[in-house]
């Protein structure tokens, strides 16, 4: 998840997320299986937009961006 998130603020990859300019993580499901968060992807993507706005806002209401530092240098404190 972590290099799909920098791939899509990167605009790395022609798409929905660099023609429309997303760049926030508001919303993930992890799963122990590729084939089930394959097809939860795929049922998520047949949603209408309201339904999946409010999925988002079920568990992110601020929408806060669950990624927000990913990608930055680390800051090491001097006095370790």
């Amino acid at each position: 998840m972590y290099r799909r998130v920098l791939e899509h603020r990167e605009k790395i990859r022609p798409g929905f997320a660099a023609k429309y300019d997303c760049n926030r993580l508001v919303f993930y499901e992890e799963s122990g299986a590729i084939g089930v968060s394959i097809d939860r992807e795929k049922q998520i993507k047949g949603w209408t937009r309201a339904k999946k706005i409010a999925l988002i806002e079920s568990l992110n209401p601020e929408w806060k961006d669950l990624a927000e530092g990913w990608g930055k240098p680390m800051e090491i404190p001097e006095n370790r």
